[in-house]
């Protein structure tokens, strides 16, 4: 079979790219087709692969800074041709879901969010990304035709699967449309669990306000325990700015380090509502236990007092309340792990490939 894949933008290597990866695993000599590709920001992810980019990748500033134009991605991305592919599987955050294919060509997207900007409040949308001011200014006024545009170019995948139920669900309400769920891959092998521990407390990502790291910062400062911040993003200055002598920010680690860092520490803080929560089930894959928001999709995956502690407001107060009662002599290593190794990767293919195969089988009656 001849098939594409489409991906919103490469310009970082987040949850989305770790599926885009296995996707690649599975078609290695199928395309990729997005509105820009960084290649400096990818660190060498998917430098061997044919990646076919919109003419955004010819505009001034609209590499290194997409996110200011919105307005004309979803054209661009209504440009690709993939008339010669007998199949064309996307994964999507907002627009490659909205890629126009022929009636002879069979799209399924992997949906990993309805467009979360568009649905959300629009506003954290600037905040996240500290846009200059005029800029500012401009976006609720595009926001509306972004939105419906969102609404129609759902219609136009032939299958959706979701990441998780909770994006089966904000599917449903936001497109009226039916999902399957395949959580995303997670390479369970390279975290291992670690019978020695640390004194610190670990979170890690990007850096953005909707990930409520200033949550954790403000909750460590006022405890004066130890905690270590892996991950980069815009964010990062603020932070900074009211973090106390007690938190170490670590930047961008590698695999090794990272893997040491997760399987090392007291706990995983995780004071975001996420689609799937990747970091916090590669904290559980070593053996280390979360103290995690109760939102999104993290409370199908975790037990109160197995496998970690919720609490229950995005305030300091609650995720300081939840640390005081934390002890981690309370959390069998072995099975936190356990309850995560229904996510390795291999499954993940094996299922993306029976849940393909079969589509396309019924696809060509």
């Amino acid at each position: 079979m001849r098939i594409a894949l489409v991906h919103d933008y490469l310009v970082q290597n987040g949850g989305a790219e770790k599926v885009l990866e296995a996707f690649c695993e599975l078609f290695p000599y199928a395309p990729i087709y997005t509105l820009v590709y960084n290649k400096k920001l990818m660190h060498g992810s998917f430098s061997e692969k044919k990646i076919k980019t919109s003419f955004l990748q010819r505009i001034p500033f609209a590499v290194g800074r997409h996110r200011i134009f919105p307005q004309f991605m979803p054209f661009a991305i209504e440009q690709f041709d993939f008339s010669d592919y007998e199949i064309v599987l996307s994964d999507s955050s907002s627009f490659a879901k909205g890629i126009i294919t022929g009636p002879k060509t069979l799209h399924i997207c992997y949906m990993h969010t309805p467009m979360r900007f568009a649905w959300d409040d629009c506003q954290k949308y600037n905040q996240d990304f500290y846009f200059p001011r005029f800029i500012k200014k401009i976006v609720p006024f595009f926001m509306n035709y972004i939105r419906m545009w969102d609404r129609v170019s759902a219609e136009r995948p032939d299958k959706i699967i979701a990441n998780s139920n909770f994006i089966a669900r904000r599917i449903k309400k936001y497109f009226k449309r039916e999902s399957v769920v395949i959580n995303p891959p997670v390479n369970v092998d390279n975290f291992k669990i670690s019978r020695e521990k640390d004194d610190y407390f670990l979170i890690a990502g990007r850096l953005m306000v909707y990930k409520r790291f200033d949550i954790a910062i403000k909750a460590f400062n006022e405890l004066g325990i130890p905690l270590k911040v892996i991950g980069r993003g815009p964010e990062l200055k603020r932070l900074k700015k009211i973090a106390g002598p007690n938190i170490e920010f670590l930047g961008r680690v590698d695999d090794g380090n990272l893997q040491k860092y997760f399987s090392r520490c007291q706990a995983f803080i995780f004071p975001q509502e996420e689609d799937f929560g990747l970091t916090a089930i590669e904290a559980m894959a070593s053996g280390t236990p979360l103290i995690a928001y109760r939102g999104g999709d993290i409370p199908e995956h975790m037990e109160e007092g197995k496998t970690g502690i919720f609490f229950e407001n995005q305030t300091p107060e609650d995720l300081a309340e939840a640390i005081r009662k934390f002890k981690n002599s309370d959390y069998d290593p072995e099975y936190i792990r356990s309850k995560v190794l229904k996510f390795d990767k291999s499954l993940f293919k094996a299922k993306i490939k029976e849940y393909i195969e079969k589509e396309l089988e019924e696809f060509r009656k």
